[in-house]
């Protein structure tokens, strides 16, 4: 794997270090294929991420949101068994997997069904975010801080 020095870009560029922080860390990743992930897009605002994690149990997985950073963590329980194996193909080893989040972005729903560990993320803005619509109404201007009186709609009663 290749290794880059990213020391020039923290020189010049003053403000930009949580991005060069982020490159550096997306390049050092050591296990960066384990356990294999999907990101998908369920909606406009509606995410998930489904992560393979064959034969761990619900009590050893972990997951956790500090800081528009989602961690999954795998930690194997030892049994004690002795198990003398003639092919190992099946990775039963600690792992972390970690996600950067946009801002906005909450995770709503984990579950794990047959092997697979599926995270449904959705992006919540708050109200004062959000676009509105702002009518434009016409009419005469203020004179002196004081609005013309609009012309009150005649009522009509019908005799009965």
């Amino acid at each position: 794997m290749r290794t880059y020095d990213l020391t020039p870009l923290y020189r010049s560029a003053v403000g930009f270090d949580r991005l060069a922080g982020m490159l550096e860390s997306a390049a050092r990743t050591s296990e960066a294929g384990w356990p294999p992930y999907n990101i998908e897009t369920t909606g406009e605002n509606a995410y998930r991420i489904e992560l393979a994690v064959a034969g761990f149990a619900p009590e050893e997985l972990t997951m956790e949101v500090k800081e528009n950073l989602l961690t999954v963590t795998g930690k194997k329980a030892t049994t004690g068994e002795d198990r003398t194996y003639l092919h190992r193909g099946l990775a039963e080893r600690d792992f972390e997997r970690r996600f950067q989040l946009a801002d906005y972005v909450v995770v709503t729903e984990a579950r794990l069904v047959n092997g697979l560990l599926t995270v449904d993320l959705k992006r919540e803005l708050p109200e004062a975010l959000k676009p509105r619509r702002i009518e434009i109404v016409t009419g005469s201007p203020t004179i002196e801080g004081k609005a013309e009186p609009k012309a009150q709609p005649k009522i009509e009663k019908k005799a009965a």
